[in-house]
């Protein structure tokens, strides 16, 4: 076995070159960067595994990377660059072009609308997932000269109201449980301390790995004494092993949350030399809770008293003790005031940036500092006209936070104004599947986003967004064709950076960042003098490090220098004093800065919209649809709307589920197997019954990101979107008062057997 020119991370054997590498996209996953072996032979991938040198998998997969050369060669890939006209929207009439044709015709297209319209006529819509979450906020300012971007999830509602949260109340980047990330020795460096307990709420590691987390650490933790304490409404397998699971009823958190406050607090369980020293507002935070005495909470939540009070006890007096924080938290109307809650409890514990706690690091840094401060390349008069409510609500959103551009709820009701004070002339959908995903009311963008003239996107497949809208669509490279760096947390709690290796030849495909280098240095390249990918990455590196993308690629991983007790030292703030960097220079427990956009500086709890106690809505509503629904169930064979035409991983799960209670099926006449419609005032979809004792009989549970790529392509069917889709029963702008959570895990709903998914 030899290196192959020198390169450490590619040797070569009996003619199979072997390729390490970190796995991100596309096919798009949440940055958790992986570490892969990829065997290359005459130029193709016959091989994927894990790669045992990586110091966070340490050599497992998911079935998506095992699986992974069925994108790779899959004979629907997208390979060539294609357009159509405009008014064949919805139809299969697609022609073969050029890179230069096509970037010809964007050029054309974008200079007409900045011509006759403007540049803020311009915008970017993107999802999570795929690299370009990184660079989505750079496609709108940079690319198209236009502050306009947006996730069109209703209420921002993932990972950037945790962020926000984050960043208001500590001061800090995404906090994460401790689990040796960023030690080369992980679990036996001397300076860590396995938790004696971990909280996971609203959350299920193990499946999705979210937002830059390895969730099987949780396995390794448990195998090393840390106990579980799961919130969750459902009996997923960590609850299955935990000491305790809090089985709340959906969008209840913030109820929750004053309960184990509450506890904590009235039997003096925290951490008096912390909450003296580096919290604010304490006195007035245990005055919020008072009131919600277990008995309470079980009353609104469905937690029985004494579970709720002795998880308390236990994850207050066991420290060090660690927890974590999932979508649920985002995916609510009340979740900023629950994420308030959540960081208080860890806080007042003292679990904050100490071993087996929560690590901490800066807001943002390295690249995850550039993207957002790539707007000041837009003059103040067009950075004004980002699209936002013009009375001024969702204030705490649009003057900043962890998700700059517009809010999806706004760019629907812009886009329905009769005079808008400027239209939206010319998208560009970035790593998103919006019909099927993430917009709630996916029908109704459609409709909307129908009246825009000229449509762009970059993508891995044919998808339900890109026939409905596109009228010109770029095939996007996978992770093995394009170099590149993996930040878990989009370096907001980077414990490492991972060198995304190319492995085989792209062909006619390119990656989202060479597409927008292209496309930056034709329409604007005056802030573009990069020549390649690895020069931006060089000069990126160099702002914190004395190393170069090259040096990364040998190494394939390089874990971050750590260090705990940051707020002790002066490492947490931007004027190196100690302490926390918010306004007081302390945890904010009760916030200096909500007040400023008109919210309530303590948290409370608001009963969701569609739920059974709700006073907004009569009682003649709550009657006919009685149970609640949760939605955006996992399955690890999927990445959100990803994967469903890989035959392997789609012959193992082949239907969208819903889960119910047997007692609950068998009131309805429902068995195992049956298709099921699920209605509410807002929508209705359809998805197999999947029988199951893991809710309570009270709640079902649907899965997301449905679309059927064996369907017909054409419109109106779309491959399907619309059919099994839980977001048609999402209220449209039913969120917080500061823009941030929509109920996507809190409605209610009818259920009623009906013949096949097109009933």
């Amino acid at each position: 076995m030899g290196t192959t020119d020198e390169k450490k991370w590619m040797t070569e054997e009996d003619g199979i070159i072997k390729v390490r590498s970190c796995a991100w996209s596309a096919p798009g996953d949440h940055p958790t960067g992986c570490g892969v072996i990829m065997s290359v032979k005459d130029g193709k991938i016959i091989k994927v595994e894990g790669d045992p040198e990586h110091p966070i998998s340490q050599g497992r997969l998911c079935p998506r990377c095992l699986a992974f050369d069925e994108v790779q060669y899959h004979p629907d890939r997208l390979l060539h660059p294609m357009k159509r006209d405009p008014k064949d929207r919805g139809t299969d009439k697609w022609e073969r072009i050029t890179w230069d044709e096509a970037y010809d015709l964007i050029e054309t297209e974008v200079r007409r609308v900045w011509e006759q319209h403007g540049p803020e006529c311009c915008f970017v819509i993107t999802g999570t997932g795929r690299e370009t979450t990184l660079w989505a906020n750079v496609y709108a300012t940079n690319v198209l000269g236009s502050p306009n971007r947006t996730g069109v999830i209703s209420g921002a509602s993932c990972y950037g109201p945790r962020c926000t949260m984050a960043n208001y109340h500590l001061g800090a980047g995404y906090p994460e449980l401790d689990y040796a990330a960023f030690f080369p020795d992980r679990y036996d460096d001397p300076r860590y301390e396995v938790p004696k307990y971990i909280v996971i709420w609203g959350k299920d590691p193990i499946y999705s790995n979210s937002d830059g987390l390895f969730g099987h650490a949780v396995v390794d933790l448990m195998q090393r004494g840390s106990k579980l304490i799961v919130i969750d409404p459902r009996l997923t397998w960590l609850a299955a092993h935990a000491e305790y699971h809090l089985q709340l009823r959906p969008g209840t958190d913030a109820a929750l949350g004053m309960g184990l406050a509450n506890v904590i607090i009235q039997e003096d369980l925290y951490d008096h030399e912390f909450v003296d020293e580096w919290c604010y507002g304490f006195k007035a935070f245990a005055e919020c809770v008072s009131e919600w005495t277990p008995e309470r909470v079980e009353e609104v939540t469905w937690v029985p008293a004494d579970v709720l009070r002795e998880a308390a006890r236990a994850f207050a007096t066991n420290g060090p003790s660690s927890a974590m924080w999932g979508l649920a938290f985002d995916m609510q109307e009340n979740g900023v005031q629950a994420g308030h809650l959540f960081l208080g409890i860890v806080a007042i514990c003292g679990y904050l940036d100490v071993p087996g706690g929560l690590t901490l690091a800066a807001p943002a840094s390295f690249m995850g500092k550039w993207r957002y401060d790539a707007v000041v390349s837009l003059p103040p008069e067009t950075r004004d006209k980002l699209i936002k409510p013009l009375d001024g609500r969702y204030s705490v959103y649009t003057t900043g936070g962890a998700m700059p551009g517009a809010l999806g709820d706004t760019m629907i009701d812009w886009l329905e104004m009769e005079n808008p004070p400027f239209p939206l002339k010319l998208g560009w959908i970035v790593g998103s599947n919006l019909l099927a995903c993430s917009a709630a009311q996916p029908e109704r963008w459609l409709k909307n986003l129908q009246q825009v003239e000229f449509f762009i996107a970059n993508e891995i497949f044919m998808t339900p967004t890109v026939m409905a809208l596109a009228d010109l669509v770029l095939p996007v490279s996978t992770w093995a064709e394009h170099i590149g760096i993996v930040m878990p947390h989009f370096g907001r709690n980077t414990h490492f950076l991972g060198a995304m290796n190319q492995a085989v030849d792209p062909g006619d495909t390119k990656s989202d960042f060479q597409i927008m280098l292209d496309m930056g240095k034709r329409l604007r390249p005056d802030i573009w003098p990069w020549e390649d990918e690895e020069a931006f990455l060089d000069e990126q590196l160099h702002t914190e490090y004395d190393w170069d993308f090259k040096d990364l690629q040998q190494d394939v991983v390089r874990q971050q220098p750590f260090e705990y007790y940051k707020f002790r030292t002066g490492k947490l703030r931007a004027d190196k004093d100690p302490g926390f960097d918010t306004p007081t220079g302390l945890v904010e427990l009760k916030s200096s800065i909500y007040p400023m956009f008109g919210e309530e500086a303590l948290p409370f709890f608001k009963e969701p919209y569609y739920s059974p106690y709700s006073d907004r809505i009569s009682d003649e509503v709550k009657a006919e649809y009685p149970l609640v629904l949760t939605t955006g169930g996992r399955n690890i064979l999927y990445f959100h709307s990803e994967h469903r035409n890989v035959p392997s991983l789609r012959s193992l799960h082949p239907d969208p589920l819903v889960t119910i209670h047997p007692e609950t099926a068998a009131k309805h006449g429902i068995s195992d197997g049956d298709w099921v419609a699920i209605e509410n005032p807002e929508g209705r979809c359809v998805q197999r019954a999947s029988l199951s004792y893991e809710a309570d009989p009270r709640i079902i549970h649907c899965e997301h990101g449905w679309w059927f790529p064996e369907q017909t392509s054409e419109a109106p069917n779309l491959y399907g979107p619309f059919k099994a889709n839980p977001n048609n029963l999402i209220p449209h702008e039913i969120i917080g008062s500061t823009g941030y959570g929509a109920n996507y895990k809190s409605v209610i709903a009818k259920i009623y057997k009906v013949d096949g998914l097109d009933s």
